[in-house]
């Protein structure tokens, strides 16, 4: 009898669905440290792609692909080593030639490349939001879950010295107890009325999904750029980027894109989780393209010491009424904790104790959060070391999922009583068509 040998592939699929104690050796079977250098397969070369690309350009990078030729020539300028493909899946044919993926696809397309990467055993970084969808987050998250690999979704603000400071801050208790958190921000792009649009100086987009077709740019596969999702003609207020982002069937507009950014900080702080409920507010939902201005309000049960505590998400024209009526500085964005013995307020790069008067001369807490090299850097050495990442799958598949909680709640209509473990909502069924979506024929996850 021919003994049977598990190919790479397999092996791969192995440790995912067996949830062997192997899972361990992919990290090891490199035998890499510090002064060696990754081989980086690189999936999405322009736009946000190209920014990643040069962010690990300290490693060998032996692969691009990108469904546009345009962005797949220029990245081969300056990689002209480096082999080329226009469909990821043909990447993986070759995963013999690489340690980690970049995965800076658009958001229809990351659980897919993403999930590639894991069967194969390699290491991924994928660009935020993680996953289109709450069932794709929890795939993700329970087959990285299973491995040794190196994890990271790319919200670079989550590796600065302000967010750490921040999160010291709220959990050394320097405000108290927190039992309110607002996030807003003033990006207002999607279906909005045409006074709005004029006023955020942007176009008022279409209600309608168009029926005519437009001639495709030049070098784009616009089957490959459509992948899972469903089939319709090109036109131009898909593609380029960021158009497509505000249409349901490839992105989730600003709640999944900047809620990645803005939403880590108390998520983090807070040490929150699955959220009980979720209840969204703006205008009546639309079935193709997600607002520009809403709100989603968050109620999440005791953790430990900290108390219950709601998360108000704003967006677009909607700010925290702290806000409008002058109580804090009026930042573009920001984020707020409110405490038993005062406010924090953070935005990107600084923060404020409030009252300020009432924090004169305060002394910062001491450090508890381990700095970061740099949101690249750390996934890199990880990857080499076996040393852990601040935003891994386990942290950004949970900030993930309660981000596209906020839309989810927001299309159903309805405040939606949270059963993470079915992952549905116990009051809603309705709200499965918005947890899970149907993949074009040819496509599976």
């Amino acid at each position: 009898m021919k003994k049977q040998v598990m190919t790479r592939r397999q092996f791969g699929r192995h440790l995912l669905v067996g949830g062997s104690t192997l899972a361990a050796a992919p990290a090891f079977l490199r035998g890499k440290n510090l002064t060696e250098k990754l081989n980086i397969a690189i999936i999405g070369a322009g736009g946000r792609g190209g920014s990643n690309l040069q962010s690990v350009a300290s490693e060998n990078i032996v692969a691009l692909c990108d469904v546009n030729a345009n962005n797949l020539k220029a990245a081969a300028e300056k990689y002209p080593k480096a082999q080329k493909f226009s469909d990821f899946r043909k990447v993986f044919e070759h995963s013999a030639d690489f340690d980690a993926v970049v995965v800076s696809t658009c958001e229809h397309t990351h659980a897919f490349v993403t999930m590639l990467a894991l069967q194969e055993g390699k290491h991924v970084y994928c660009e935020k939001p993680l996953t289109h969808n709450i069932w794709e987050a929890r795939r993700i998250r329970e087959a990285a879950a299973k491995t040794q690999l190196a994890t990271q979704m790319g919200i670079q603000i989550h590796a600065t010295e302000n967010y750490r400071q921040v999160v010291e801050l709220v959990q050394s208790g320097a405000i108290g107890s927190v039992n309110e958190a607002h996030v807003w921000v003033s990006r207002a792009w999607g279906w909005q009325s045409e006074e709005d649009a004029r006023r955020h100086h942007d176009i008022v987009w279409t209600v309608e999904r168009p029926k005519e077709s437009q001639p495709i740019p030049a070098g784009l596969d616009w089957d490959l750029w459509l992948g899972p999702a469903p089939e319709r003609p090109f036109n131009q207020v898909y593609f380029p980027g960021p158009k497509w982002y505000r249409w349901w069937d490839f992105g989730n507009g600003t709640m999944s894109d900047l809620g990645s950014h803005w939403n880590d900080l108390p998520f983090w702080a807070l040490k929150l989780r699955a959220p009980l409920t979720i209840e969204a507010t703006g205008p009546a939902p639309h079935p193709e393209i997600a607002p520009a201005s809403m709100s989603a309000t968050y109620s999440y049960g005791a953790r430990g010491e900290m108390p219950p505590v709601q998360l108000i998400w704003h967006q677009g024209e909607n700010k925290p009424d702290i806000w409008r009526s002058g109580g804090i500085p009026k930042w573009d964005s920001g984020c707020l904790f409110i405490g038993s013995k005062g406010m924090l307020l953070s935005d990107y790069d600084k923060h404020l104790l409030l009252p300020e008067h009432e924090f004169a001369g305060f002394k910062p807490p001491a450090q508890t959060i381990r700095r970061s090299p740099g949101h690249h850097q750390e996934w890199i050495n990880a990857c080499k070391t076996g040393a852990p990442t601040s935003a891994n799958f386990e942290y950004s598949g949970w900030l993930t999922e309660a981000n596209h909680l906020g839309n989810v709640a927001f299309r159903a209509g309805k405040k939606l009583e949270w059963d993470p473990e079915k992952m549905a909502a116990s009051n809603c069924p309705e709200a499965d068509n918005f947890i899970h979506r149907q993949y074009r024929k040819g496509w599976a996850l």
